[in-house]
């Protein structure tokens, strides 16, 4: 289809916030998924998860439910019993002795399940929602001894809290049908140094996935930090320190969705990879170059991570639920909605330009593939200074992939893009970012 071109003033653009109307903010379906997140339900999976006593990576199955291989099994039969369309399954790896934390040969398993896209060039499109199931506690003096495999270490919101969300999460959404492929995984070795999921992260990127996105739950269920702070709103998450990268983007989003159907919370969104020295699952994915993001806690407790003291009665299961809910808005939203459309050539080089003159912003983009139900766009626009949007323009204009603003810097702003369906579904928005510059080298010649 030949591209089609919409004529804008500036003033007009930087003036409104919608030139035509989609459907209401809200997806109905999105609330039918939120208002099934059963709090009872994560405290019987919490409950559970600390009856294994520990789920060391070590962890030796000295009696019947005890450690991490009864924990493994556990969780894989949840996935198991809540819809034949999940497709279950252990990623397994078997490691070689090496380091102070992996002191032995051992076997690790990630726990996966899968709810297929609804058709073949969506369901390409992975976004992966994870937590780790095995948890780690210091020995009786005090101090971690990793080969104290059998220290009681209950783990209850580091990180039960994070799988319970995931299980729960896949009872509800896997009665629904996504345009995009949702992939649940437990992971495994996270206290050994985020084993299970570098391994994982790898073979995706090996296999040439594609993954549009990956939220890490990991402590999501305490609100007593150990300042005695108490924070019952407020929820973190953590991306990436490049502005406007998919990964930001992707926190964005969150915090977008987020505010739409929990107004009363509180989003920070922290542009660091991580607390401080400190780590989680969606870093392998990071490095591996997929967008990725953090939620956690507001407030942590430093005297009961990786204690016996991380229990049920240390954490808040009403704060672990509405964070549950949070993130299955989020990945509900995401699944359901039209993929970020493409804004850069075959050379990877944004699409943008200074139009004919030479001082107006011409936008391109193109979508990854047809979207039926496309409605059309949303443009945004930002300083170059501001981390968050502060313009957006609606364009109701179907399969319209040009947009020209007169007499507008492309120099001095930041512009992104998000395709919008229908039902009011909107991806992930796209920005127009360049490249890093190549360093460039030439050759002399040595004079005589």
């Amino acid at each position: 289809m030949k591209a089609r071109t919409l004529m804008l003033i500036v003033f007009f653009i930087l003036n409104s916030t919608c030139l035509f109307s989609f459907a209401p903010p809200h997806n109905p379906k999105v609330d039918e998924i939120v208002n099934s997140i059963s709090e009872e339900r994560i405290a019987d999976i919490l409950k559970k998860l600390e009856s294994f006593e520990t789920r060391n990576l070590y962890s030796e199955p000295i009696r019947e439910n005890f450690g991490i291989q009864a924990a493994r099994d556990w969780i894989s039969e949840q996935f198991k019993s809540y819809s034949p369309r999940l497709k279950v399954y252990f990623d397994c790896y078997h490691l070689k002795q090496q380091g102070r934390r992996l002191f032995k040969d051992i076997e690790l398993c990630n726990v996966v399940a899968v709810l297929p896209g609804k058709d073949e060039e969506a369901k390409e499109r992975i976004y992966i929602v994870n937590a780790h199931y095995d948890s780690v506690a210091r020995s009786a003096d005090g101090s971690f001894h990793y080969d104290d495999v059998n220290t009681p270490a209950p783990g209850v919101n580091d990180d039960g809290s994070g799988v319970a969300a995931i299980l729960e999460m896949a009872r509800v959404m896997s009665q629904y049908q996504f345009e995009a492929t949702i992939y649940f995984v437990a992971f495994a070795g996270e206290e050994q140094g985020l084993i299970g999921s570098s391994l994982f992260a790898q073979k995706m990127r090996e296999q040439g996935k594609n993954i549009a996105g990956v939220i890490t739950l990991d402590l999501i269920g305490n609100i007593e930090g150990g300042n005695g702070y108490i924070d019952n709103k407020r929820v973190r998450v953590f991306s990436s320190e490049t502005p406007s990268s998919p990964s930001q983007e992707l926190a964005i989003y969150i915090k977008r969705i987020g505010e739409r159907y929990f107004p009363d919370r509180i989003f920070d969104l922290i542009f660091r990879i991580d607390r401080f020295g400190r780590g989680a699952d969606h870093i392998p994915f990071l490095q591996e170059g997929f967008p990725a993001a953090r939620i956690m806690d507001a407030n942590e407790n430093y005297s009961r991570q990786h204690t016996t003291e991380d229990t049920f009665e240390n954490m808040s299961l009403p704060y672990c639920a509405a964070n549950t809910k949070i993130a299955a808005a989020c990945l509900a939203s995401l699944a359901w909605a039209p993929p970020a459309p493409r804004v850069v050539n075959e050379r990877n080089y944004p699409t943008l330009s200074r139009g004919e003159s030479g001082y107006d912003a011409h936008l391109q983009w193109q979508m990854p593939f047809e979207v039926d139900d496309l409605a059309g766009y949303k443009i945004f626009i930002k300083k170059t200074t501001s981390p968050f949007w502060e313009k957006e323009v609606t364009l109701g204009l179907g399969k319209v992939n040009e947009l020209l603003i007169k007499n507008f810097s492309i120099d001095n702003n930041v512009f992104g893009i998000a395709a919008v369906d229908q039902e009011g579904n909107e991806s992930q928005v796209a920005s127009y970012m360049l490249p890093a510059r190549r360093k460039a080298v030439y050759e002399t010649i040595e004079k005589e």
